[in-house]
């Protein structure tokens, strides 16, 4: 009778979360099968790797002062949108297998919602790393002049846009009144939305390709205006650029490439796709994106790792952390004298751990080159102001 009455009206909002999956002729299954268990077995770790691996670099980057700047601001929202994933994908994990027709039609929104939100934040915050990068790699700046504020509200808007397409579905775009729209991923979902989320993560990427390019292709275009003496360095410092960009492009493809191609087939094809006897390994898969951010962007900075030291031996320790002042006050200026014969003194670039990005030695995680490219700009700097300004 109430399948009569919502017939009527061409929506079926009143039916449970089991009737659309009937619909797609995906079962839920009242036994746990051997995916289901490998699912639970790899998730649950993942997610708690995830979890803590992400804490530790927010915590880094709370507790040293040197990274009080924007762009560490926007990786420690990457890591707070990161944890967010893996707390997401272990609320999934409880909700799936036969537990799913447990679940009422509200709470397999909110299911799906968190994980939308927390892989939109993510990829968002990606995007935003590479904007800024870009910007102020292209422009040759110390510093990122963007103020707190935009920061601020940059982060804001990143999770304003997760939220949205978190809802979007629930709210509107759902195949509630239209069941041969249905998703055989996500039964509830509009195929088109699919199709939609999809294509908007390949846009972020191109995006990130692009940009990622100019920065270094610029590099080495710099570099060749440098003095001879060191074309060396100049080679490394492109090869290491290339090494970073390689691996932050390369993780990407790799993790949200199965996905995405999952989302398209599912959304052009549908049920003749045979998308859902992937679907779940292509997510485990994603989530090791946020997993992979974390040792990309964050811990092959060694001033990172030396700040991870330090909060891990606090834990070994019977007495309290206290806010380690050497990492806010001690800060070595990325400049050295050097005294020549005829006494006259200059500035020569040495490799820094500095909270800046420009880390010199071509190794760190968010583009470092190398300082000959700055020299031209940095040698009418007093060191004093260089003290200051870090």
């Amino acid at each position: 009778m109430d399948i009569d009455n919502n017939t009527s009206n061409g929506c079926y909002s009143n039916q449970n979360v089991t009737f659309f999956y009937q619909q797609v002729n995906k079962t839920i299954r009242g036994n746990w099968t051997t995916r289901d268990h490998l699912v639970i077995g790899l998730g649950l770790p993942l997610s708690l790797i995830v979890v803590l691996a992400n804490l530790l670099v927010m915590a880094a980057i709370h507790m040293n002062r040197r990274f009080h700047f924007p762009i560490y601001y926007l990786l420690g929202n990457m890591a707070a949108a990161d944890l967010f994933a893996g707390l997401a994908y272990t609320n999934l994990i409880f909700n799936t297998g036969p537990w799913t027709a447990k679940l009422s039609k509200k709470q397999w929104y909110i299911r799906g919602a968190l994980i939308d939100i927390s892989l939109t934040a993510s990829v968002a915050n990606l995007l935003a790393v590479a904007v800024e990068r870009h910007q102020t790699i292209i422009t040759m700046q110390l510093h990122s002049t963007m103020t707190k504020r935009r920061v601020v509200l940059l982060i804001i808007s990143i999770w304003a846009v997760g939220i949205i397409m978190g809802l979007v579905p629930s709210l509107f775009w759902n195949c509630e009144c239209d069941l041969a729209d249905c998703s055989t991923v996500a039964p509830l979902y509009s195929r088109r939305f699919l199709i939609f989320w999809a294509l908007l993560n390949l846009l972020t990427f191109f995006i990130m390709l692009g940009m990622y390019s100019h920065i270094f292709f610029h590099v080495k275009r710099q570099s060749r205006h440098t003095s001879q003496h060191a074309s060396e360095a100049r080679q490394q410092t492109v090869i290491n650029l290339m090494k970073t960009i390689s691996m932050v492009l390369g993780a990407f493809v790799i993790c949200w490439t199965p996905g995405l191609i999952v989302l398209l087939l599912d959304g052009l094809q549908g049920k003749e796709s045979n998308a859902n006897k992937y679907e779940k390994y292509c997510l485990a898969i994603a989530e090791c994106n946020s997993l992979v951010n974390p040792i990309i962007y964050s811990l092959r900075d060694a001033e990172m790792r030396k700040t991870f030291k330090w909060i891990l031996c606090c834990f070994c320790r019977r007495e309290g952390c206290q806010p380690r002042e050497t990492l806010s006050t001690e800060i070595d200026s990325p400049l050295k004298e050097v005294t020549h014969q005829n006494g006259a003194r200059e500035s020569k670039h040495t490799k820094s751990t500095s909270g800046y990005m420009f880390h010199f030695d071509g190794s760190s995680s968010v583009f470092c080159f190398s300082s000959d490219i700055l020299s031209s700009h940095l040698r009418a700097i007093p060191v004093s102001r260089l003290r200051a300004d870090f």
